[in-house]
């Protein structure tokens, strides 16, 4: 890499990385709010438990769908407007959750905040090669999936402090927390407008030779790759295998999230409090660590697939182990789970774009991420039936190692499904 490259690197690193991973936390944040207000919102709505698991699933399910087309249309209409124009909508509707008194009004929301944040991580995914060399591609992903880790540490007090507002001009807590967290979404979108060029042909912070250094670097590595749409990206059987594992590295993800704290309160044996709440946040600050440390890892040594399956590995033992053993080694088990399933993610990202460039690598990203939000939605669903299944608490997390470890198998098998296809 010549001086000036690691110049342009930089300074894009600079730009563009903080804005990145602030979004990443917003959009987190928002998705996990409603979880936190749930007891509150249901008792003053009067909410089923089956209209807000419905809510949930549509989220899901309007996501995973729309992810695909999103990405094209980013294309389309350029990054700053498309990814900014997302976040202003996404903002819009979590702030409409404020009023969603009646389930109609519940159910309608969480489908248009799902359709309008579908655009927005493969939107980012698909930014960051657009902006970043391969080489440097697996640390960049891994900064801006730090946001997941560092929403999922913050997210419990911030949503419980805007709870606290509860009375506030005679509204409830949950009012305030929508209100709020859709607002700072809504701002974030106006600032995106500002703040995001479209190219590194655009970018004024880069000087002339910069931006044509950065460029050749980026039209080079695309230059022997198929660029097609989304019909050449779904008939490519590499990019369906990269689907299949995102499914099973999200499965394990979400596995994890959603029932960490119940988890960890069942080890401590106690109540949900600020002591579960504390030691939840420790798998998750592990996460930060293994997130900074392995994609920067990868992008040193070049072994993505040995690196990406002995990471997922790591988190599919951490995870089915963890209901096995004491409570000491279980959270110690619980921080493997959770760098794995974090720190994997951005290593995987960097493969879709070895074989893909252009509309069809748009495409190819949309396409993944639509089996890792089904892989989200149905990773509640596989740990609570493998429970009740076997009538012991240990067997949905056996369950999630299985998922993971048949994620290994795959990731492995890589290199063997590209020689064959080649």
């Amino acid at each position: 890499m010549t001086v000036i490259l690691e110049k342009a690197v930089k300074k894009s690193r600079i730009r563009l990385v903080p804005f990145m991973m602030t979004l990443y936390i917003l959009a987190f944040l928002d998705r996990s709010g409603i979880s936190f207000a749930k007891e509150a919102y249901q008792l003053d709505t009067g909410l089923s438990n089956e209209a807000y698991a419905l809510g949930a699933g549509l989220f899901f399910i309007v996501y995973a769908v729309l992810g695909v087309p999103a990405n094209v249309f980013l294309r389309k209409f350029g990054p700053r407007n498309w990814i900014g124009m997302t976040a202003i909508l996404w903002g819009i509707f979590s702030m409409s959750m404020s009023l969603a008194d009646t389930e109609a009004k519940f159910l309608t929301i969480r489908v248009l905040v799902g359709a309008a944040e579908a655009g927005f991580f493969p939107g980012m995914i698909y930014l960051a090669t657009q902006w970043f060399p391969e080489k440097n591609r697996g640390a960049i992903m891994g900064l801006f999936y730090m946001g997941a880790p560092l929403a999922l540490v913050l997210g419990a007090p911030f949503a419980g402090t805007l709870l606290q507002l509860k009375g506030l001009l005679g509204q409830p807590g949950w009012f305030w927390m929508f209100l709020i967290q859709g607002s700072l979404a809504f701002s974030s979108g106006i600032f995106t407008l500002c703040w995001l060029p479209n190219s590194p042909q655009e970018a004024n912070f880069l000087d002339k030779k910069e931006k044509e250094e950065l460029q050749n670097i980026l039209s080079l590595e695309t230059k022997n790759k198929s660029a097609g749409n989304l019909l050449a990206a779904m008939r490519h059987s590499r990019i369906w295998h990269l689907a299949l594992i995102y499914m099973s590295i999200q499965i394990g993800v979400y596995g994890l999230i959603f029932f960490l704290p119940s988890q960890v309160s069942a080890l401590l044996s106690t109540s949900m409090g600020i002591k579960t709440a504390m030691v939840s946040a420790i798998p998750w600050i592990a996460a930060l660590l293994g997130t900074w440390f392995i994609p920067r890892y990868s992008d040193a040594c070049g072994k993505r697939v040995s690196v990406a399956a002995f990471t997922l590995l790591s988190a599919a033992v951490g995870i089915g182990i963890s209901g096995l053993v004491s409570p000491f080694l279980a959270v110690i088990a619980l921080c493997f789970a959770a760098i794995g399933f974090i720190a994997v993610q951005p290593v995987f990202w960097t493969m879709p774009a070895q074989i893909l460039s252009g509309a069809g690598l748009a495409s190819a990203i949309g396409f993944i991420n639509l089996f890792g939000a089904l892989g989200g939605f149905f990773a509640p669903i596989i740990r609570v039936y493998a429970d009740k299944l076997f009538s012991n608490q240990s067997a949905g997390l056996l369950a999630l190692a299985i998922i993971s470890l048949l994620g290994v198998i795959m990731i492995v098998g890589l290199p063997r499904i590209n020689r064959v296809l080649d």
